[in-house]
């Protein structure tokens, strides 16, 4: 864990996830990862119709199967990754 420097009242009491720690490669896996467009508030013209939406960092979309239908299959994690797209890490899988 993390820990902030008690600037304010508030950031004395907070802590975060260290990533460095916690990933293990920095490049995701390529064969994954695709092209992401988002709306960025743009309607199909391509014009603006929600004001204040847009900008940001460029994302990669990391393919993740949500699919529930493997049940008593032995895996490995291979690495733990960070996805843009989600509050949380991703780690690809490998079947023995």
């Amino acid at each position: 864990m993390k820990k902030y420097r008690p600037t304010t009242d508030s950031r004395r009491h907070m802590s975060g996830i260290d990533f460095r720690k916690v990933l293990t490669t920095s490049v995701p896996e390529k064969s994954l990862t695709s092209g992401f467009r988002r709306g960025s508030g743009r309607n199909n013209r391509g014009r603006i119709t929600t004001r204040h939406k847009g900008g940001g960092h460029k994302r990669l979309f990391r393919a993740v199967d949500f699919s529930y239908d493997k049940y008593d299959v032995p895996f490995t994690v291979r690495t733990v990754e960070y996805d843009p797209n989600r509050s949380g890490f991703i780690g690809p899988t490998v079947y023995l």
